[in-house]
């Protein structure tokens, strides 16, 4: 019984982090250049994270920047308002402070719902989380 219980309490605390991960974000302006799309701590605990998109989400553009601590991010999923999705591969080690390289959305500007990415850490110590968040670029044409 004991052992049934336990798996249900590791089972139920995965899924309140997971939703903790995955609250909405608000993009509130349209105006053209860098805007943050959303923002998470990689705990190096799940290896995957999901922001949801809502408000003015049209992007062209993405890139991630990284400080606090090191991040590999190795690929993301970006899906569409429209129902399409586009994997990209990424494998990119990011030292902190640091930013990827900007990567180019399929079709020019579209209207993200969400973006998923996956990634390992880069060794660091028990307790340290990396700080990354997600911009996107609008373009408005």
């Amino acid at each position: 019984m004991k052992k049934i219980l336990f798996i249900f309490f590791i089972a139920m605390a995965g899924m309140s982090a997971s939703a903790i991960a995955q609250k909405p974000e608000l993009i509130t302006s349209d105006k053209t250049g860098w805007h943050k799309i959303g923002e998470t701590k990689a705990d190096f605990i799940r290896d995957r994270d999901e922001i949801k998109v809502m408000g003015a989400n049209r992007f062209a553009k993405i890139k991630f920047i990284v400080d606090k601590e090191s991040i590999h991010i190795t690929s993301m999923e970006v899906y569409y308002e429209s129902g399409d999705k586009q994997d990209i591969a990424i494998d990119l080690p990011l030292k902190a402070p640091g930013e990827s390289k900007i990567i180019d959305l399929d079709g020019g500007e579209r209207n993200v719902k969400r973006i998923v990415f996956v990634y390992k850490s880069i060794s660091n110590e028990k307790g340290k989380k990396a700080h990354v968040e997600i911009w996107g670029l609008k373009t408005n044409m």
